[in-house]
């Protein structure tokens, strides 16, 4: 086959797969090009607008690094990974709904004992917080893994400043006790920006959006028998809620940071210092 036009070249480079012996690769391969030659053929590029789309994604793929993923960034902020997460977590009845993981998740966190403060060096207002974690039929998830991760009171995760705080900050990892319970101290986040100094952050600006996102706890929890669930729990005061840069907030998962004078907090100890409580119940799904 030769002599390929706009409307033969598609079907040309979709028979060169039917040789494939993975049926899930001919699938994805095929809805590929088809929509990726509609997409060239509605939006009609010029070759110097082309060039600059191979600009941009080589260009983003450099940034990338350990302390940054600007390609989960791009799929963040065009919707993907909202789309993707919605996918593949259906949910229904009391199972606590997911949402974005973000780009700043680090692996094997540092496992804390219940009710250590997390905050390391990081600014901000001390925060309580606690929950718990159950199945879904209300039985206690005793021993779950509960990784959680934030940005502090100016809006920086720890990977931003890492040379600055001394270490990893804001973040770890606690288990559940035989109840299914929960807490630690840290700091309570703020709203902040994803980062516009790179390839994003020149797309958010030519399409004239805010890089914003509003306060939140990051949570990842895992508990056998159960599907993992990654999600977030905001600030209902923050202003960002409904024009969050990644499309993640989701009403359910939206509570109250109240802060609290001075005195005796929850777990007993006394704080010389104003501090806000978070409380978060969540709820898993079994697998499949």
């Amino acid at each position: 086959m030769r002599n390929f036009n706009e409307k033969t070249i598609t079907d040309a480079v979709i028979q060169r797969f039917s040789t494939s012996t993975d049926p899930r690769v001919k699938e994805i391969c095929t809805s590929l090009v088809k929509h990726l030659h509609d997409f060239v053929r509605d939006v009609r590029p010029s070759y110097e607008e082309w060039e600059y789309a191979i600009d941009f994604l080589t260009r983003t793929g450099k940034i990338c690094d350990g302390a940054r993923q600007e390609f989960v960034l791009l799929s963040d902020t065009l919707g993907v990974s909202m789309l993707v997460d919605a996918v593949n977590n259906p949910v229904g009845g009391n199972i606590t709904q997911s949402t974005v993981l973000g780009p700043f998740y680090v692996n094997d966190p540092e496992v804390f004992p219940l009710g250590a403060d997390i905050a390391g060096s990081m600014r901000g207002t001390p925060a309580y917080v606690s929950g718990s974690v159950s199945s879904e039929d209300g039985s206690p998830l005793g021993g779950a893994i509960v990784d959680v991760w934030h940005s502090d009171d100016d809006g920086f995760y720890d990977v931003q400043q890492l040379e600055k705080l001394g270490g990893h900050a804001g973040r770890g990892r606690f288990i559940a006790d035989d109840k299914g319970r929960f807490h630690f101290w840290t700091v309570k986040p703020t709203f902040y920006p994803v980062p516009t100094d790179g390839p994003v952050g020149e797309m958010l600006k030519a399409q004239g959006r805010h890089p914003w996102r509003p306060a939140h706890l990051h949570f990842m929890i895992h508990a056998p028998g159960h599907r993992k669930l990654v999600t977030h729990v905001f600030d209902r005061a923050d202003k960002y809620l409904d024009s969050d840069a990644v499309f993640g907030v989701k009403d359910e998962l939206v509570r109250d940071y109240p802060e609290h004078p001075p005195g005796v907090a929850p777990d007993g100890s006394k704080r010389d210092a104003p501090y806000a409580t978070i409380e978060y119940d969540f709820v898993m799904a079994k697998s499949a």
